[in-house]
Formats: structure tokens, sequence, C-alpha cells
């Protein structure tokens, strides 16, 4: 790996990037909310579009993807079926609550992969780890109490999109063993692809029309697939070769901010006090967790 701690020039490059995925990612509730298609054909078009982009790139690793074995296949199956049921549940959530509601809750993902780390690699966790859970933890049940008492549509909302922390734990759980033998491209071009399928398969079952979306529509598919996912999603995996995991991980506490100040610019969404209260508990526990781990998980 390259010491790139000789080269100021690197880390300030690598840091750069860095924000960049961050705000990269922090638009995705914006365009999600800003799209009138369902949230499965969102979904599914985001990732096709995504594997279009990439496909130039495919002839290169060939022969990696000729010798996965059906091992592999297995996991990166279940690693797009659950990055699938995550965006699908996730976006659901966006038209029932609020983009700070919902973001927020999806930084309990690190937390709910350490509890799957312990139960399936019996990956420990110190005290203040353990602090940091209980404090996430009183942050989200702050939450889910602040939006019951708006309506029940919000607190629906806000279980959707733990749910989607859920299922995107999952899938980093079968991606943590994935990229220890296939290359950032190969895991990222099947993953999406598979969880694409899985959403067309998820339309087709309820109907949802394949085509005749507005050129605007269309628009946002791409914004999508370019900006949260390759510019997000995708960079934050190839920064992991420069830069240290847990690093890496802290995006999840700038996205809910990020996103949030871009829904009360953009939606004109307002943020309560009881809303950044919440918040906070949650960033600050999911802070000191990712703060005190030993594991890169």
């Amino acid at each position: 790996m390259t010491d790139i701690t000789s080269k100021p020039r690197s880390i300030a490059l690598y840091d750069l990037l860095y924000m960049i995925g961050i705000i990269a990612i922090s638009f995705s509730s914006i365009f999600v909310r800003w799209s009138e298609a369902d949230v499965a054909v969102i979904a599914m078009y985001r990732l096709y579009l995504t594997n279009l982009l990439m496909l130039p790139f495919v002839w290169k690793y060939r022969h990696e993807f000729m010798r996965l074995s059906a091992r592999q296949w297995r996991l990166l199956a279940l690693s797009g079926v659950m990055l699938g049921a995550h965006f699908l549940l996730w976006m659901a959530s966006l038209r029932l609550t609020t983009v700070a509601s919902s973001t927020v809750l999806l930084t309990l993902e690190p937390l709910l992969v350490m509890l799957g780390s312990y139960w399936l690699f019996r990956t420990k966790a110190n005290r203040m780890m353990l602090w940091g859970l209980g404090i996430a933890l009183v942050g989200s049940i702050l939450i889910g109490a602040g939006d019951f008492s708006l309506s029940g549509d919000a607190l629906l909302g806000d279980v959707l999109s733990m749910l989607g922390a859920a299922a995107v734990a999952v899938h980093m759980l079968a991606g943590k063993q994935l990229r220890n033998e296939m290359s950032a491209f190969v895991y990222n071009f099947a993953v999406f692809f598979l969880a694409a399928t899985s959403l067309a398969m998820y339309n087709i079952v309820l109907g949802n029309p394949f085509t005749g979306y507005s050129e605007r529509e269309w628009g946002l598919f791409l914004l999508l697939a370019i900006v949260p996912t390759l510019f997000g999603h995708y960079l934050f995996n190839w920064l992991l070769k420069y830069m240290n995991a847990a690093a890496v991980s802290m995006a999840v506490l700038g996205e809910p901010v990020i996103s949030s100040l871009l829904a009360w610019w953009l939606l004109h969404e307002s943020l309560s006090g009881y809303q950044l209260a919440a918040g906070c508990f949650i960033l600050f526990g999911v802070w000191l967790f990712i703060r005190h781990g030993k594991e890169k998980v």
C-alpha cells in the first residue's frame, strides 16, 4: 500500500475526494423527493444506469468475473438483494417523513454492522462502543416519539428508514467478506446489477411501468446514478485503499447534516429543536462508537 504519510499533496487530494463523496451522497434524498416515480422504479434505474456508466470498463475485468466461485456469487446475490431492499425502504421513508429524520436514522448502520459482526464473527465491542450504541438508540427513540406526535405516517417513515439501515448493514457484512477476495470494480458492478435486477422483479410483480417517464424523471434517475452512487458510494469504496476504514465510515455522520441543510434550502423543510436534539444524540452516539471501535466493520 502506498505510504501517503510522506505525501501531503496526496493526503490533501484524498481529503478533497472524501468531502466530495459526503456532499454527493447528501444529494440522494433531494433527487428522490423531486422525482414523482415509484421509489422501486427510481432505485432500479439508479442502479442500472450506474452499471451502464461502468460498462466500458467491464472488459478489463472479464477474467476476474469468470473466476468467481458459486459461493462468491451467492454472497454477491445476498449483498445485491439487501442493497436493493435498502434503497427501496429508505426511499419509501422519504415520502413519509422528513429528510432530517430519515437520513439521521440511517447513521445507525455502523452500530447494526457491529452487532452483526459480533454475531457472525464474534467481533467484540468495548465499553465506549456500547455507550455509543446506547446513546444512538436513545436518539432514535426520541425521533420516533417526536414523529409519532406529528403523524402515524412520519413514524412509519422512521421505521422504514431503520429497516433500510438494517438491510444495508447485511449488505456491508456480505461485502466485508467479498472485498477481501475481489476488486472494488467487480464487487460494485455485480452488486449494483443484482440489486437492480431484484428491484426489476419487484416492479414486475407490482405492475410498475418501466417506460413512459418524462425527460425530467430520466434526468433525475441519471443524476442519482452519477452523483450519490458513483461520486459517493463508489468513491468511498475506492478511498478504502488509501484511507483508514474508520475515517471513511465517518461519512455517515456528514450525510444527515448536509442533507438536512439541502432540504431546508431546496425543499423548504423546517428543522425543529426536537429533531436537532434527537439528531445530535444519534450523531454523537455513532461518532463515539466509530471513534473507539477497534475492529473495522
